[in-house]
């Protein structure tokens, strides 16, 4: 972004309604946070979704990966809005469960084969420790930082970043013929799997495309929806299958053990290498919007704040069984078209986060969702 740019951006921001230090009504905030909300729950529970999918994870433990994705997410947001010491941004920060890593942990995860069966227990001790450890990477990546931007440049980043996503190209053929499920039952591949993926991917890009800014935004939550009405009337949804919707889930850090893994170990440390030059860009981008500096002591104080964060809440994530977290740029724009730039609202959006994800229903729920939808 030239100078130029930057100072249309900044007339721009001069239009916030509140400022990074302003503290919006209850109801205002209320409200803005609920539109956070709303552009980033599908992305948070997504990666999680598709990851049990591909290990053919069964449903409650599915249910339970989706809720801590949210628990962590909100305590990762508060996080960074807040900061604590060194760690954090202390701007309108958001963060949730990170896409890029999906094709090394599924990876990982696969080191719990025994004997030609997958292991849960074990695929995500796997997965967990190697996450946890892996952080350190991006970690170090924040202290290091005005040497590590010479190094890792936006070639590499793209390169490395166009891989991870090729990588899921299986994942995802897989999903749209049935998944797993449909494998154990010969009908993967049927016309009815095929047809259900097929609307789903039509309806996101017709939303997608839509001149109206609010379709467009929600063009992901509306296919998913749009999918799981049409699975629920062709009996795909099996809603008896859930015993109870009840309860209350507390969060039990290493649930499932440590088991190590070097090669794991490496795959991940690499993309954490490549999301800590990504999490640079995003509060490059979410300092410029919310009207504050862009370069000097404050803005590099920051930046280096919140790539630590970054890697301390996908170590914290790993701690209570979640996979690792990173700063969601959708949600500068949602600063944007709110014209609320304050940090404060970040607190009721990690409130909403953490109590959702302290209820079994939403991850049970989301996780009966059938693997062509996804």
């Amino acid at each position: 972004m030239n100078a130029t740019e930057q100072e249309q951006v900044r007339s721009k921001s001069t239009d916030l309604i509140y400022g990074l230090h302003d503290r919006p009504a209850l109801r205002e905030s209320i409200f803005a946070a609920l539109q956070h909300l709303l552009a980033i729950f599908v992305a948070i529970i997504t990666p999680p979704l598709i990851i049990s999918n591909a290990l053919n994870f069964d449903l409650e433990t599915t249910g339970f990966l989706v809720s801590m994705s949210l628990f962590v997410s909100g305590v990762a947001t508060f996080i960074q809005c807040h900061r604590i010491g060194p760690i954090g941004t202390g701007l309108l920060c958001i963060q949730g469960t990170s896409f890029s890593f999906i094709g090394p942990i599924i990876g990982a995860g696969m080191l719990g084969m025994v004997g030609g069966k997958l292991n849960t227990e074990m695929a995500l001790s796997y997965i967990f420790t190697a996450c946890m450890f892996a952080s350190v990477v991006e970690m170090l990546v924040s202290r290091l930082l005005k040497y590590t931007r010479k190094i890792i440049t936006p070639l590499v980043s793209g390169i490395v970043v166009t891989l991870i996503g090729m990588s899921l190209v299986k994942a995802g053929i897989n999903s749209c013929g049935g998944g797993a499920a449909a494998e154990a039952d010969g009908s993967f591949g049927s016309l009815v799997n095929l047809g259900l993926a097929a609307l789903v991917l039509l309806s996101i890009i017709i939303f997608n495309r839509s001149s109206n800014r609010f379709l467009r935004m929600s063009s992901i939550v509306l296919g998913l929806l749009i999918g799981c009405i049409a699975a629920y009337l062709m009996g795909m949804i099996h809603l008896d299958s859930i015993q109870s919707y009840g309860g209350f889930i507390i969060p039990v850090p290493f649930k499932y053990g440590f088991r190590f893994d070097i090669s794991a170990l490496i795959s991940l440390g690499l993309v954490y290498l490549i999301t800590a030059i990504e999490a640079y860009g995003d509060i490059t981008a979410n300092s410029l919007i919310s009207g504050e500096p862009i370069e000097g002591e404050v803005f590099e104080k920051r930046a280096s704040g919140g790539i630590l964060a970054d890697g301390f809440n996908s170590m914290l994530a790993a701690v209570f069984n979640s996979f690792p977290n990173s700063i969601f740029a959708q949600n500068n724009g949602m600063i944007q078209l709110t014209g609320i730039a304050s940090r404060y609202v970040g607190y009721y959006i990690a409130a909403f986060l953490v109590l959702l994800g302290l209820f079994p229903a939403v991850g049970l729920v989301f996780s009966l969702m059938p693997a062509p939808v996804l």
